[in-house]
C-alpha cells in the first residue's frame, strides 16, 4: 500500500496502546483505503471550505508571490516512491510550499504561533521526502471569498479582505527536512502494510 501524503497525519498518530503500534485513527484510515480498493469507490469529501481552497488556489499563489516577490507557479507533477505518493502545490529550488486558503479572516492564523496542525506537517515531510527538498513552508493566504459561496453567510465582513494589506494576509510556517522522521514514516507504513493484508484477508475470507 502506498499512502498519500495528505493521509500521513492520520497514519502517523501515536497509539495509546503499549502492545499495538498502530493507533485507532491509523487503523481506521487503512480500513477505509482497503474498502475503497475492494469495493471500487472513492471517498469524496466536499464542503464550502474545500471548494474555496480549490477555486482560489491560483489567487492564493498570486498573493504569496506578491508578498515575497517570487514567481512561483502551481506544480502539476505527482511523485511516488515505495511508501508514499503526493503532488505538492509549489516546487521551488530548495523548497516545497503548501498553500492553504482559509475560509475567512476569523479562521486565518494571523501569526506563525497560531499554526498548529500536525497533520499538515506530516504532509509536508512527505513532500520533502518525495521531491528531495531540504525545506518546506506551510503558507496560509487570505483571499476574498466568492459571492456564490457566501449565500448562507450572515456576516460578510470577515470575507471582504481585498482592502487589507497583502503582508497581513499571508502567514508562513517553515519546516526543515528530518531524515529520522522520514524513517519513522517508512517504518509506520510497513506496519500499515501488514495490517492492510490482515484486514483484506478478513474481508475476502469472511464467508468461507
Amino acid at each position: 500500500m502506498i499512502i498519500r501524503c495528505s493521509s500521513l497525519g492520520k497514519i502517523m498518530t501515536n497509539s495509546r496502546s503499549k502492545t499495538d503500534p498502530l493507533s485507532k485513527t491509523c487503523k481506521s484510515e487503512i480500513r477505509s483505503l482497503v474498502k475503497q480498493k475492494l469495493y471500487g469507490y472513492n471517498t469524496d469529501i466536499s464542503s464550502k471550505y474545500l471548494t474555496k481552497g480549490i477555486q482560489l488556489e491560483d489567487k492564493s499563489i498570486e498573493l504569496y508571490n506578491e508578498v515575497f516577490f517570487t514567481n512561483h507557479i502551481k506544480n502539476n507533477v505527482r511523485l511516488s516512491n515505495d511508501w508514499i505518493t503526493g503532488e505538492c502545490d509549489i516546487k521551488a529550488d530548495d523548497l516545497i510550499i503548501d498553500i492553504k486558503t482559509p475560509w475567512s479572516a476569523e479562521t486565518f492564523p494571523a501569526t506563525e504561533e497560531e499554526i498548529d496542525n500536525k497533520d499538515y506537517e506530516w504532509q509536508l515531510r512527505g513532500y520533502m521526502m518525495l521531491y528531495d527538498k531540504p525545506f518546506a513552508e506551510l503558507a496560509y493566504c487570505l483571499v476574498e471569498t466568492p459571492d456564490e459561496l457566501l449565500q448562507y453567510e450572515t456576516n460578510l465582513t470577515p470575507h471582504l479582505v481585498e482592502g487589507t494589506d497583502a503582508d497581513l494576509r499571508v502567514t508562513v510556517k517553515k519546516f526543515e527536512r528530518d531524515l529520522e522522521l522520514e524513517n519513522q514514516i517508512i517504518e509506520r507504513i510497513e506496519l500499515c502494510n501488514e495490517y492492510e493484508q490482515e484486514y483484506t484477508n478478513k474481508i475476502l475470507n469472511k464467508n468461507k
